[in-house]
Order: C-alpha cells, then sequence, then structure tokens
C-alpha cells in the first residue's frame, strides 16, 4: 500500500475532464490536481515555452511528494512527455499514447483526423504515435484556436460554437474520416456538438478513460496503489485567480469543487532551478 497521492496537471481546468475518469477508475486513490491558469492558455505559446512551464510543475508536485505524475494536457504532453519522464524519478503518464491507440483500433478505412490546440498540432506527436502503430495510416491534422474560448465562455453549447465546430469539421469530412481524434481536454464538454456536425458514423476519440486505465495499470505493475477499502481524497491548486478556478472547475469535473489553494509561480520555477 502507497498512500501517497497522484500529482495530475494542465494549463488549466481542462485537465478535469481527465481527473475526472481517474476519480470513477480509482476512487480509493488520493489525488493533486494543479491548473496553470495564470499562464493559460498553452496552445499557442512555442513548444519550447510549453517544455518548460511542465518541467517546472512536474518537478513541483514530485517534491510535493506525489507517487505517479498525470500530464492530463494535450500541448503539454506533445511538448514535453519524454523530458519528464527522463527528469523526475516517479512514473509519467501522458494523455496522446491512449488516444493514439484507441484511434488506430477505431478506424476502419485508417483515415483519421485530429482537432487539438496549434501546439499539440505543430509537434507531430500524434502522427508519429499513430504511425509507430499503422504505418499506413492517413492522418488529417487541424488547430482550432477557437474551441477552448468558446467552451470557456457563456454560452459554450451555442451556435457561434456550433458554427466553429462546422468550419473546423470540412476539411476531415473532406479527407473521409472515419475517427476524430479530440486531441484536447477541453473538447469532450462539446462532444454533442462534435457527434451532431460529424455524423454517427464518425468515431470521436477521447482517451480519458483509457488514460485513467494506464495510470491504475501503472499503479498495479509497480505496487504502489493505495488501499482499495478507503476514499480517496483530491487536492485543488492553481497558479491563477482561486474563485475563477473554482466556478469554471464544476463545469468540466462534473463534481464538487471546495478548497482551491493558490501557489506562486516563483515556486514552481524554483522547483525546476
Amino acid at each position: 500500500m502507497d498512500e501517497r497521492p497522484i500529482g495530475i496537471f494542465d494549463s488549466g481546468v481542462g485537465g478535469l475532464t481527465v481527473l475526472h475518469e481517474c476519480l470513477v477508475t480509482m476512487p480509493h486513490e488520493d489525488v493533486v490536481y494543479l491548473g496553470d491558469n495564470a499562464r493559460l492558455p498553452y496552445g499557442p505559446r512555442p513548444l519550447e515555452e510549453i517544455r518548460r512551464f511542465a518541467l517546472e510543475i512536474g518537478s513541483w508536485l514530485e517534491a510535493q511528494g506525489v507517487k505517479l505524475v498525470v500530464v492530463a494536457c494535450n500541448s503539454a504532453t506533445a511538448a514535453a512527455l519524454p523530458d519528464l519522464q527522463l527528469r523526475l524519478a516517479v512514473p509519467v503518464v501522458g494523455v496522446l499514447a491512449p488516444e493514439a491507440h484507441t484511434a488506430v483500433l477505431a478506424t476502419r478505412n485508417r483515415r483519421i483526423g485530429l482537432l487539438a490546440t496549434q501546439a499539440t498540432v505543430s509537434s507531430d506527436r500524434y502522427e508519429a504515435l499513430l504511425r509507430a502503430l499503422d504505418a499506413g495510416v492517413d492522418v488529417t491534422a487541424l488547430a482550432c484556436p477557437r474551441l477552448v474560448p468558446l467552451i470557456e465562455g457563456d454560452d459554450p453549447y451555442g451556435e457561434e460554437t456550433a458554427e466553429a465546430v462546422r468550419e473546423y469539421a470540412a476539411p476531415l469530412k473532406h479527407a473521409g474520416v472515419d475517427t476524430v481524434i479530440l486531441g484536447c481536454t477541453h473538447y469532450p464538454l462539446i462532444r454533442p456538438i462534435l457527434q451532431r456536425v460529424f455524423g454517427r458514423q464518425v468515431t470521436l476519440v477521447f482517451s480519458a478513460e483509457e488514460t485513467a486505465r494506464e495510470v491504475a495499470e501503472t499503479l498495479a505493475r509497480k505496487r504502489i496503489e493505495n488501499s482499495s477499502v478507503r476514499e480517496g481524497s483530491y487536492r485543488f491548486l492553481t497558479t491563477g485567480d482561486v474563485d475563477g478556478f473554482r466556478e469554471m472547475g464544476r463545469r468540466f469535473l462534473q463534481l464538487p469543487i471546495g478548497v482551491v489553494e493558490h501557489v506562486e509561480i516563483a515556486a514552481l520555477e524554483q522547483a525546476a532551478a
């Protein structure tokens, strides 16, 4: 039995969709979630800058005594996963590989679409992962800068969001994809709109469940699970405004969020020094 918590981080609240699945899959584990809201969004930033942020947060979480780190951010996973795995002594799990594996299993015509942030698309990490699993797969990747602000806005299910989804879906539909990876942790919140635009014949892939399963399997394989007879706790931290995190976070986590603690960016920078 290992009572240390799992550490999960994201650029903001999007990773709470991954946290939700981890809490459901491993209700006996304690979790520390850190949202880097003061420096969001990560998507438009250069990959090197995102890598630096991820290494700071990963190092800080490790110093807090977590037993495993989950990079619940597609941009940070794309930019920094190998570096985090080299730097940290604890296991590190990202969100890209589970999605790529699920997409390759799901596609029937080997044409896969990707909707993601600019940083994730620019990294080419998805293409590399997909082609490592199936060298013959055809990938159509598209950056979607309008979606995150709309999803975090006052009317995430409004006509403006539907219009943006139709715009981004058009090149993928033209390419004849039958599977689309939702390569940003925000996108599952508008899954009904996405499914309506693409149609039931297109499989939408978001790997929160697969990521949570990989975390559970990693804990079991390394024999660092907590006792299964207890109920775990979860703790929230942000580099940004705690009230804003709590309010927006409820939309993504779909569970109560109580106390939110503030973490200074200087503390993160010092951890990686």
